[in-house]
C-alpha cells in the first residue's frame, strides 16, 4: 500500500493551520508549517519556534536570525537556502519569542514527527539547545552537543549553534560561537556531497 505523499503532505498543512491545541494559537497571526523541497529533501533544519516576523509572514526563519541562517549556509557552505527544508518544533510563535514550554512542545510533535516521516530526510540539523535537547530527549546543552554527527533513528543528526544565539555573541575569534559554526557548516556541506 503506497500513500500520496502530496495529499498527506496537505492534509497535515491544513491540520496545523487550525491547531487550537496549545495557547500558543490564541495569539498567533499566521502559523509556520516550514519550507523547502518536499520531495528528495537530503537536510532538514529544525528550529524552536517562529519569532515576530515568521509570525507575521507564515515563513520560518526570515527574521534576523534567518537572514543570517541563510548568510551561513549560502556564503559559509554552499548550500543554497531552497535546497534545504526548514521548520520548527512548534508552530506557532510563544510570546516575545520566549522558550517554548515542553506541553506546548508536546501538542505539536506530531506535526514535525508527521514531516519528518513524510520528508525523510538523510540530514536534519537541529539548530539550538531547544531543538537538539527535544529531538535527542537529552539535558545535554549545544555546546557540548554541536558539531558532532549522531545516528538517530537512522539519519544523520548535527546539532549546530541557533542563529539567534550567534546574533548575541559577535565575536570571531578563534573557538567562539561564529568560529565553530563555520567550521560545522562546512562538514554539513562535506556530508551533503557524500550523500549525493
Amino acid at each position: 500500500m503506497s500513500i500520496d505523499i502530496n495529499s498527506a503532505w496537505e492534509e497535515l498543512k491544513n491540520r496545523v493551520q487550525n491547531c487550537q491545541k496549545c495557547k500558543l494559537c490564541e495569539q498567533r497571526h499566521n502559523t509556520v508549517f516550514g519550507e523547502g523541497p518536499v520531495e528528495n529533501c537530503k537536510v532538514m533544519i529544525i528550529g524552536e519556534g517562529p519569532g515576530e516576523e515568521e509570525d507575521l509572514s507564515g515563513r520560518p526563519f526570515i527574521g534576523p536570525a534567518g537572514q543570517l541562517l541563510t548568510k551561513i549556509l549560502e556564503q559559509g557552505g554552499g548550500i543554497p537556502r531552497s535546497s534545504v527544508y526548514i521548520a520548527n518544533i512548534v508552530k506557532c510563535r510563544p510570546p516575545d519569542n520566549r522558550n517554548p514550554e515542553q506541553e506546548e512542545m508536546l501538542a505539536c510533535s506530531e506535526y514535525i514527527e508527521a514531516q519528518l516521516l513524510l520528508l525523510r530526510p538523510k540530514i536534519v540539523v537541529a539548530m539550538g539547545n531547544i531543538s537538539a535537547q527535544w529531538l535527542l530527549k537529552s539535558k545535554q546543552g549545544i555546546t557540548k552537543l554541536r558539531g558532532q554527527w549522531l545516528d538517530w533513528r537512522g539519519i544523520k543528526l548535527f546539532p549546530m549553534f541557533h542563529p539567534s544565539y550567534l546574533l548575541r555573541n559577535a565575536s570571531r575569534a578563534k573557538g567562539s560561537p561564529k568560529d565553530l559554526t563555520w567550521q560545522d557548516i562546512k562538514a554539513l556541506k562535506l556530508k551533503i556531497d557524500e550523500i549525493n
